[in-house]
């Protein structure tokens, strides 16, 4: 990813709040011999991890294709994004682009023993069915307890130390106050790219004082 200072997303907070949000993510490696690998899974935040780490898991043969645990890999997780038309900015010149958050994330995962791995797939079904009116939690009898220990041998879990990752955000803060409002207000309309996700993280950047007097 170029490197952009006044895009530059360091905190590591924000960062794993951006993962917490946007629990999607892509899995990349590079193979010796077979080249780039990518796979796509829910990922979460491991809680009680020192720094930043990820826990998920992979459908079999994923682990084969990527040869997970032998080498580093790279997953990738975004944000809000969109067009921004030049339109929108109210000055001359102008060109159109694109806002965007992204986090790659790299390290060498560490393979989940079959227990643990099951202890992961029940935090993602809690995680996505919490919001549900009535969740479908893993546990809810004994029959569907059965079920998942069967299942989840048709899987390997993984957990993702975070060695080192490079996040960025641009959300036109390079652009003046009166074009963020302009933009902001314009990706909160009606139309072909209405946004408010985008809107929203563009005003959650925003130092305090500027959103309280808009």
């Amino acid at each position: 990813m170029r490197h952009n200072a006044d895009y530059a997303l360091d905190d590591l907070d924000a960062v794993r709040a951006l993962v917490d949000e946007n629990p999607w993510a892509t899995l990349v490696s590079h193979v010796p011999g077979r080249g780039l690998v990518a796979s796509h899974y829910p990922v979460l935040v491991d809680d009680g991890a020192e720094g930043l780490a990820l826990v998920s898991h992979v459908g079999r043969p994923d682990e084969r294709l990527h040869e997970l645990g032998a080498h580093e890999v790279m997953i990738v997780v975004s944000g809000p994004s969109g067009y921004v038309s030049p339109s929108w900015y109210g000055t001359s010149p102008a060109v159109p682009t694109w806002n965007f958050v992204v986090a790659h994330l790299y390290g060498v995962p560490e393979i989940l023993s079959d227990d643990d791995n099951l202890a992961v797939l029940d935090r993602l079904v809690t995680r996505f069915e919490a919001p549900l009116p009535n969740p479908f939690v893993m546990h809810r009898s004994l029959e569907n307890t059965e079920y998942a220990e069967r299942i989840v041998h048709g899987t390997v879990g993984f957990r993702l130390p975070v060695a080192r990752f490079d996040a960025k955000q641009k959300l036109s803060q390079d652009k003046p106050d009166a074009v963020v409002d302009r933009v902001v207000a314009a990706l909160r309309a009606p139309g072909p790219y209405v946004n408010p996700a985008l809107a929203d993280r563009m005003d959650a950047i925003r130092p305090r004082e500027e959103r309280h007097t808009r």
